[in-house]
């Protein structure tokens, strides 16, 4: 059967994509409407919005800064009732707004009203964030780029620009940082203390300092550097200036660096600043080979094995071991659905560790990208997953179809999930993933969880494991710990 579908350019008009995105979500849900997204008028959104048939590349003009919306439905009526819902939902912000506080529009406005600040948080469409970046830096501030999608050129640039001026530049695509005690972006709530973190992983970065919080102690600082620093295109700019900077912080005491594994000239560059230091440091290169280190540095395989050591513990509180139901279970296969990439890469590295072969869409030595006949681990916050779509920190929703999926597949008896909480995130992860299971009787599949957040966080640590753990799934106290507890269940350790 045909649709009828209809697209509508608004000029400059921009929103933020997280606002769109779930305005996209609203209308999707009205009835006789199939697909439905607004985006911002980029190429690449552009390139999405044909590919899921809700126009044709060349049938409009639109600018970077033009808002397009695009509705395919299956009549005429159906389609022109959700642009109407469209148009009001705009519409609407902007008229509740009216007598409100006059809100800045530009670097400058800002600065004349708060002229004391330092720091500027960059979120807006990646071809404009370094433009934005640049007149930050140019007036003295330091910058966290949350945007995606910049050309690393222009990251390259921007940065060196920044070590000429002596500015911090956090990002590109920099989802995490605690500065001075202040969440910025996903973060968490945790108290201040005297061990600082370095990291090219948002959830990285979080899974750490929500341990660490967890062990009665607290964060100096938390600086993402944005997942390309250590390349070694990048050079590492952004984390040895990090590191300069946290060796002059009285307040920091230990210095924990975590990533994917640099190039090995960064690394070198990396590790030799680091060995010239008074103070200790954690290295955890998730997949990496632990490399000769200084007496001040020690290494960490995992991000729990990072916390432990910045703690120094040998290892944090182990959980119990639970009853699985493996005499029940239809299948042999295990299955991780992760909303962290990092969190995922951490699981890689156990799954390794344990000599057990796994596929995933996460790149790593040793690790297939695609066998439906071994166990497979899945980041569903990937570019793949994510285009044209909300990130499933923030929309749990994306994993619904993939939990669906696994507890129909005959081949399946353990899922293994995170759930990452704090600023930025979902309100409730806990509730909806319960929800996601659709009443699907899941004696025959183990469900093992972690939450990544502390009780501080809006959604509370303990509220969203005992959600969690009234539904059956069985929590532990870490993502390492979880994959831990469903690799033991499979009969591996």
């Amino acid at each position: 059967m045909s649709e009828f579908h209809r697209v509508k350019v608004r000029q400059k008009f921009y929103l933020d994509s997280v606002a769109l995105m779930r305005f996209s979500k609203s209308l999707v849900s009205a009835q006789g409407v199939s697909e439905a997204a607004m985006m911002m008028g980029t190429p690449s959104n552009i390139e999405i919005m044909a590919n899921a048939g809700l126009l044709k590349a060349d049938e409009l003009s639109a600018a970077p800064g033009d808002l397009i919306i695009g509705i395919r439905g299956v009549d005429e009526t159906s389609v022109n009732l959700a642009m109407s819902a469209a148009d009001n939902m705009l519409d609407t912000p902007a008229e509740s707004t009216a007598g409100a506080q006059w809100r800045p529009r530009s670097v400058r406005s800002a600065m004349s009203l708060q002229p004391d600040a330092n720091l500027a948080l960059v979120s807006v469409p990646g071809a404009f964030a370094i433009s934005e970046a640049r007149k930050a830096l140019r007036r003295g501030l330091h910058v966290m780029i949350f945007s995606d999608n910049v050309p690393i050129e222009q990251e390259v640039e921007l940065k060196q620009e920044a070590r000429r001026l002596g500015k911090l530049v956090m990002g590109p695509d920099c989802g995490t940082a605690i500065i001075n005690g202040v969440p910025l972006a996903f973060a968490n709530k945790v108290p201040r203390g005297d061990i600082s973190v370095i990291g090219a992983s948002g959830t990285g970065i979080q899974e750490i300092t929500s341990l660490i919080a967890q062990n009665q102690r607290g964060i100096s600082q938390a600086i993402g550097v944005g997942g390309r620093d250590l390349q070694e295109v990048v050079g590492g700019i952004s984390t040895l200036m990090a590191m300069e900077a946290l060796e002059k912080d009285k307040h920091t005491n230990h210095i924990v660096l975590v990533s994917k594994p640099p190039s090995e000239l960064v690394a070198a560059r990396v590790l030799n600043k680091a060995s010239e230091s008074a103070k200790p440091y954690t290295i955890c290169f998730l997949g990496g080979v632990a490399p000769v280190l200084s007496e001040n540095c020690g290494w960490a395989a995992t991000l729990t094995d990072a916390a432990a050591h910045a703690l120094g513990k040998l290892s944090l509180n182990p959980v119990e071991q639970p009853a699985f139901n493996a005499n029940q279970r239809k299948g042999k296969l295990l299955h991780g659905l992760f909303c962290g990439g990092t969190l995922c890469t951490e699981s890689l590295v156990l799954f390794q560790q344990a000599g057990v072969p796994v596929s995933s869409n996460v790149k790593m030595k040793g690790v297939a990208t695609d066998n439906p006949d071994t166990h497979r681990l899945i980041d569903l916050g990937a570019d793949e997953f994510t285009q044209g779509k909300p990130h499933p920190m923030i929309e749990p929703s994306i994993r619904d179809e993939a939990v669906q999926a696994a507890l129909a597949d005959n081949r399946v008896g353990v899922l293994l999930v995170d759930m990452v909480i704090g600023y930025g995130a979902h309100a409730d992860p806990a509730s909806h993933f319960v929800a996601s299971l659709n009443n699907h009787r899941h004696a025959d599949v183990d469900i093992v969880a972690s939450v990544t957040g502390t009780d501080d966080d809006p959604q509370h640590r303990a509220r969203q494991m005992s959600i969690l753990s009234e539904a059956g799934v069985i929590v532990a106290s870490s993502n390492a710990a979880a994959t831990s507890l469903a690799l033991s269940s499979i009969g591996a350790s």
